[in-house]
């Protein structure tokens, strides 16, 4: 976790701590609605990944109000204090994160069977 945080923070220019709910935030999202078998594969190759998806959990009755779906991870993602433009450059960072990991099939794959998540691939 500690390698992909350091890479959203420098290459996204955002703060280690927002750059590690991001992760929980995002990573929570395509495990409800990603292909599952892919999705896990990620999950399981970055070392931490379930603290930070449980951490990002942490919203209670808020995030529940929301709704689900892709909107509701940008309005979280803006609850940080994360621009549209800081929000692309962490997907395509977390993407690009994903390839050197899974690879770029399985990767392929997450992105272009969760709904909306093209347009920051």
């Amino acid at each position: 976790m500690d390698e992909l945080i350091g890479r959203l923070a420098s290459n996204a220019s955002i703060d280690g701590a927002v750059a590690e709910k991001t992760v929980g935030i995002i990573l929570g999202f395509l495990r409800s609605e990603g292909p599952s078998e892919n999705v896990e594969a990620l999950i399981d190759q970055i070392p931490g990944a379930e603290a930070a998806i449980e951490a990002s959990r942490s919203g209670g009755g808020l995030s529940r109000l929301m709704g689900g779906g892709l909107m509701a991870v940008g309005t979280r993602l803006m609850g940080l204090g994360l621009g549209m433009s800081e929000i692309q450059n962490v997907a395509r960072e977390l993407f690009r994160y994903g390839r050197d990991k899974i690879g770029a099939d399985q990767m392929g794959k997450i992105i272009a069977g969760t709904p909306g998540l093209s347009q920051f691939a």
